[in-house]
């Protein structure tokens, strides 16, 4: 649209086109070999099931590709080993949303419990503070794992992942737990319960 070579000014042409002037300036810059090489390990969606009380990672899947089938393996897993919750919540997205998680809840007699899209609440309130307590695992995973090990392939990054969640439960002190692990979290609940029973 901006003629170089019309007597009219660049400026003006800008100005007439309502375009800022910046735009008519950018040159393209070449993408970095770092980036390049980013572009070509791809992406990796990854899901975990907590246990909001001990913030202990129940189960966990990821995946290449944001569907609904790596989340709705997770949520089997956890319930077949740790039993069946009161109350599941999840952010909005689309895996989340689906007929097909939403029905395996319905069908386990599970209510559901979603964030508001957007919300920026959902991320204060500590009693509904499960998407708090997600966002500080993923952050953990992130700056602890991840952005340190730069996996090389999908299959390198559940290698890595699972170690370092095993971690994250037996040997991670959580500064929300007063320093214990989840693991010694949980495991105090259930001696609790079969002492009061």
């Amino acid at each position: 649209m901006i003629d170089r070579t019309h007597d009219l000014p660049v400026a003006r042409q800008c100005r007439i086109l309502e375009l800022a002037r910046s735009t008519a300036y950018y040159l393209p810059q070449p993408t970095s070999a770092d980036d390049l090489a980013l572009m070509r390990r791809g992406f990796v969606y990854r899901v975990a099931v907590l246990d909001w009380y001990s913030r202990r990672v129940l189960s966990w899947r990821v995946s290449n590709t944001l569907t609904t089938d790596f989340c709705l393996d997770a949520v089997r897993e956890a319930i077949a080993r740790h039993g069946r919750p009161e109350i599941f919540n999840t952010d909005q997205g689309s895996q989340f949303t689906s007929s097909e998680f939403t029905g395996l809840l319905k069908e386990q007699g599970i209510r559901i419990s979603m964030d508001g899209k957007g919300c920026w609440r959902d991320n204060v309130f500590v009693p509904q503070g499960l998407p708090l307590v997600v966002e500080r695992l993923w952050k953990s995973v992130k700056y602890e794992e991840v952005y340190l090990k730069a996996y090389d392939s999908v299959s390198v990054a559940k290698a890595g992942l699972g170690t370092y969640l095993n971690f994250y439960k037996t040997r991670r002190p959580h500064q929300s737990l007063d320093g214990n692990t989840p693991d010694e979290i949980d495991f105090a609940g259930l001696q609790q319960e079969r002492i009061a029973a």
